[in-house]
């Protein structure tokens, strides 16, 4: 049995505790939190919550330990610091600072002699995995990533610091136009506010001025000035029963040309509809903990992206099983 450790009980924490219990081959070891962990129920019957000061003496309890916490501030200060004790698994999504963040990491495990794998979930994660092999396989091309329709986790969270707004779910939703011309092979070029649109459920405060929580959201560089964006005001009734989940998806689409004057077209697509975002990438991030372990029962070490591990690391069944099943 892989013994998993899980630092973080929010949404993602969670979601990989699911995880966990779908793999035969792993079991839930400790969550760690820095919360106080009396006030931690946990869902696995048995599995202890400690602080997260414990992590410093319960590496031979923990074959890898699994890290939810935010990208912002938690991960490039965490993963570099535990991979220097465990194997760790990460979920890093600030695309533009993952070569730094490699590097770190990559510094610690290698001293340590331990994998830590860095940015899995589904993107970067699975969709990266897709956008290599449809630029390997389709050289000249286009690239283009659709996030949607779902709910952006980020993009709420700042809707709920302005002033006056008590709570958000905000919704990026794919351009169906853009989306169908990708589709049709045609290469366009798309701008930000051609590809996607937001959508704000917004639950205000009592007396807040609503018309300026709007043009604040509108206007909100980074997050909603590029975009077209719509906002609505409702009830916290309305919000608990109509937005209570967080679902989210979309697609990565690669076109491009072969033949010797380039005279034939294709179109790669991967697509994910998912119910529950922080469980999927709980499922990812889990079966890369496999990977992890295995690559360093075999003594690898260092900082690993989805691009330096072999499928066959991911699952749990044999090499014989695999060709036989799935080849």
């Amino acid at each position: 049995m892989i013994r998993i450790g899980i630092l973080g009980y929010g949404n993602l924490g969670k979601g990989v505790e699911s995880a966990i219990r779908q793999n035969p081959d792993m079991e839930l070891a400790a969550v760690f939190t820095r919360r106080n962990p009396e006030n931690i129920k946990v869902r696995t019957e048995g599995t202890k919550v400690l602080g997260a000061e414990e992590l410093e003496r319960m590496q031979d309890a923990i074959d890898v330990l699994i890290l939810c916490g935010g990208s912002a501030t938690d991960l490039p200060v965490q993963t570099p610091r535990y991979a220097a004790m465990y194997n760790v698994v990460d979920s890093f999504d600030t695309h533009a600072k993952i070569p730094e963040h490699f590097a770190a990491v990559d510094s610690a495990a290698k001293g340590a002699g331990k994998v830590g794998v860095i940015s899995c979930g589904w993107d970067p994660g699975m969709f990266s995995l897709n956008r290599l092999y449809a630029n390997c396989v389709l050289p000249q091309g286009h690239d283009y990533t659709f996030w949607g329709k779902g709910v952006s986790q980020g993009h709420s969270d700042a809707v709920r610091r302005i002033e006056g707004v008590k709570d958000c779910r905000q919704y990026t939703i794919p351009v169906p136009e853009a989306l169908d011309a990708v589709r049709s092979g045609s290469n366009p070029e798309l701008s930000t506010r051609q590809k996607h649109t937001r959508e704000c459920f917004v639950v205000a405060e009592e007396g807040a001025d609503l018309q300026r929580i709007e043009e604040e959201i509108k206007t909100m560089p980074n997050y909603f000035a590029d975009y077209d964006t719509t906002v609505h005001f409702i009830t916290e009734e309305e919000m608990k029963r109509d937005h209570s989940g967080l679902p989210h998806g979309g697609c990565v689409i690669r076109t491009g040309n072969t033949g010797w004057e380039q005279e034939n077209s294709h179109v790669i697509e991967y697509s994910l509809k998912l119910d529950s975002n922080p469980e999927f990438t709980g499922s990812v991030i889990a079966a890369y903990a496999r990977a992890a372990y295995r690559m360093n029962q075999e003594g690898m070490s260092g900082a690993k992206t989805v691009f330096d591990i072999a499928p066959a690391y991911l699952s749990a069944e044999s090499g014989d099983y695999l060709r036989a099943h799935l080849l």
